[in-house]
């Protein structure tokens, strides 16, 4: 395959879909690898890197010449997508979700488009859950951000001056970013307690040495999708879990919400007057907020003060971990692409596989994504 590795165009994305290490996998697959010059420069990763690892560096328009596929980390810009060639294999975070209008404009320009979030959640594709390896850095970094923010220590600490009360950190959601974050709260030394609606998630919990803290009725019992998602409460249920969560985080000196349904606007879980009832000095960290938000007062992309409390709402914590976030992302590329060549390594996706089947959008100018169709 002819592989392309395009500069992302995204305001404040800092990520790539490749680093020298991927692309030399690739090359030793016998794939030929294409760079747009400067694509890893927001990740120090420098050209001659990519180049030392055996891809060929050129300009935009000499990176999309004739090749089969186009690897991203988002969706490309309008005026890009416009120079893909027909026919040609766009993978990518490509938003489908939000972006539904966006999967119409794929298939009226022939692009055959795999979506990294549709990736199945099944043993066998563990190597390329590309949502997995990135909550997994964005869990780490809202807890580093948050220690930025709060004007304290996060440990005990016991000096001949007196002893600094260890922080208290209580994580809204237990899914992969949210164990990430509990495990990154604990190694720093805090407090930590954690709420999911899932009830898998309360042994995950404990295993950190986290204290769970949830409503345990019926409702809850039965809360869980069989692809591992978080179903979405009844009214009844989540009046319950306010009321618990709002005396617990009245005592909170760091919160981090992680909750997220997918393909729906993320979950109110912190109101105004929740966070009126927190001490000053406190901070909320919001991985949701690019989906709206866990917390009322949450604004994308600043940091909010209200009534001394610091609510964080960076939308793509990953990119604030470029290098990394971008080794993992490219090597969930390289575990996928023996499914999208043939045995002579040529463009072939295995279209009747279950995880290229759960993953494509577009296929042959039509949408055919269930939930887009």
């Amino acid at each position: 395959m002819k592989i392309a590795i395009l500069k992302e165009r995204r305001d404040g994305e800092t990520r790539v879909a490749a680093t020298p290490g991927t692309v030399k996998k690739l090359v030793d697959a016998g794939h030929e690898i294409r760079v747009e010059k400067d694509a890893g420069a927001d990740a120090s990763l420098p050209d001659a890197a990519y180049a030392e690892a055996g891809a060929q560096m050129g300009t935009l328009a000499a990176t999309l010449k004739g090749v089969d596929a186009v690897f991203a980390v988002r969706t490309p810009d309008d005026e890009t997508l416009a120079k893909l060639p027909r026919d040609c294999l766009l993978v990518g975070l490509l938003e489908p979700h939000g972006n539904k209008d966006r999967a119409q404009l794929f298939a009226n320009a022939g692009i055959n488009a795999l979506a990294m979030e549709f990736t199945p959640r099944i043993t066998r594709a563990q190597a390329m859950d590309a949502l997995s390896s990135q909550s997994n850095l964005a869990g780490y970094r809202a807890v580093i951000e948050a220690s930025q923010l709060y004007r304290r220590a996060f440990p005990m600490m016991m000096t001949a001056a007196g002893t600094v009360a260890a922080a208290k950190v209580f994580v809204m959601g237990a899914g992969v970013a949210g164990l990430q974050a509990i495990a990154t709260a604990r190694r720093l030394g805090a407090v930590v307690s954690a709420t999911d609606v899932r009830p898998a998630a309360k042994e995950q919990v404990g295993s950190l040495g986290a204290k769970f803290i949830a409503v345990e009725d019926e409702e809850f019992k039965a809360a869980e999708t069989a692809g591992g998602y978080a179903k979405e409460m009844s009214k009844e249920y989540q009046a319950k879990q306010a009321e618990l969560v709002a005396n617990h985080i009245a005592k909170q000196d760091v919160v981090v919400t992680t909750a997220l349904i997918p393909g729906r606007p993320a979950p109110r879980l912190i109101t105004k007057a929740m966070v009126e009832s927190m001490k000053p000095g406190a901070v909320i960290v919001d991985i949701a907020a690019a989906m709206g938000g866990n917390c009322e007062l949450t604004e994308a992309d600043k940091v909010v003060e209200h009534n001394g409390v610091s609510i964080a709402g960076y939308t793509n914590l990953p990119g604030r971990l470029a290098a990394d976030a971008s080794s993992l992302y490219g090597r969930n590329l390289v575990n996928l692409a023996p499914l999208l060549a043939g045995e002579d390594g040529a463009l072939a996706p295995h279209w009747d596989d279950e995880i290229i089947t759960g993953m494509t959008l577009t296929r042959d100018g039509k949408v055919v994504h269930q939930t887009l169709k």
